[in-house]
């Protein structure tokens, strides 16, 4: 019946991308029970690569204005920061940006990263990576195998994650800030909890970016210049 919830909610997103408004019922329609903080914490750190890895992929970004695609490489340092960058069509509409935890050290063009990512978080969750709950958030915790839902909540954001273990493995996140859904993200990844493609809408745009991964590096190594801004 969960499973069949989420479906539903899915479409829901979906079709707001497409233009038809409608109410988006929540990732996870159901009560939880208080979770546990290290628990939650222990759980968000076995979703991050344990060595530096570098993720390329293809994408695709549609709001009501364009339609956008291109390529791009992730690079992913332990345990929190996140190298992105990204080029459209015949190298034009390129852009980087570098994140650390849950903030933007700096994106050039802003603009143009904003646009791709509104939310950090669900940048993280994309690739297939939970950020950790808040000292001061809300931690619930719920589900029955083969899944497992945590929500975490501070202020008026709500941040909401059920991950299954299937054929694929899959993660699912939500976004919502005074109970209106800002994102909704859903990532298939490998047997060794690598991102294989995602896709995150953004309903209030309306606006979707979708990438397909193309190869992993999980012996990357970085230089300390990758980290510095490009201006």
């Amino acid at each position: 019946m969960l499973d069949r919830l989420r479906a539903l909610s899915y479409i829901a997103a979906c079709a707001l991308v497409a233009g038809c408004p409608k109410q988006i019922a929540p990732l996870v329609p159901v009560p939880l029970a208080p979770g546990d903080r290290m628990q939650a914490l222990g759980w968000t750190g076995s979703t991050v690569p344990r060595h530096s890895t570098a993720i390329r992929f293809r994408f695709q970004f549609q709001d009501d204005r364009r339609h956008w695609t291109g390529r791009g490489t992730a690079r992913v340092a332990p345990p929190d920061s996140l190298r992105f960058d990204y080029v459209g069509p015949l190298g034009l509409g390129a852009g980087a940006a570098v994140v650390v935890g849950d903030s933007t050290i700096w994106a050039d063009p802003e603009e143009n990263f904003r646009s791709l990512v509104p939310g950090i978080p669900m940048l993280w969750a994309a690739l297939g990576i939970v950020r950790p709950p808040a000292p001061d958030a809300l931690v619930e915790r719920g589900g029955v195998a083969p899944s497992t839902i945590w929500r975490f909540s501070r202020g008026g954001d709500t941040l909401a994650y059920v991950a299954t273990e299937g054929v694929p493995n899959v993660l699912e996140a939500e976004w919502r800030r005074e109970g209106k859904v800002l994102a909704r993200s859903r990532t298939e990844l490998t047997d060794r909890a690598l991102p294989a493609k995602a896709r995150v809408d953004f309903p209030e745009a309306p606006a979707r970016f979708e990438l397909t991964v193309v190869g992993v590096d999980t012996t990357a190594t970085f230089a300390p210049s990758l980290w510095r801004s490009r201006r």
